[in-house]
């Protein structure tokens, strides 16, 4: 058995295609993302990724969409999503495929 530590890894993310990582592959990723209040994303899109999130507590808002405990969002490549936390929450992400740079923002 080994013991891991999610503060060891970059914004919550533990296994994909980067570093630091527990399990590295290119086929998905996997984070447990914990947000306080106030925290926002900028709209940005995946060009290959899609994107699930599955939100485990808290409450959150997607592209003008409230979304609670329980709730999960699938985001399509090419789909443009902002994001902001209205109560602390966790959400759990998983990304298909792992792929590096593959983020684009809306500036």
């Amino acid at each position: 058995m080994k013991i891991f530590n999610l503060k060891k890894f970059t914004k919550g993310w533990f296994i994909g295609n980067f570093e630091p990582v527990i399990f590295k592959t290119d086929d998905f990723e996997i984070a447990i993302k914990k947000y306080q209040k106030g925290d926002k994303e900028s709209a940005h899109y995946h060009k290959v990724a899609k994107e699930y999130t599955a939100i485990t507590s808290g409450l959150f808002k997607f592209n003008d969409k409230i979304l609670k405990e329980g709730d999960i969002v699938l985001i399509e490549p090419n789909e443009s999503v902002d994001f902001e936390c209205l109560e602390d929450g966790i959400n759990v992400v998983v990304k298909i495929p792992s792929v590096i740079d593959d983020k684009y923002l809306f500036n």
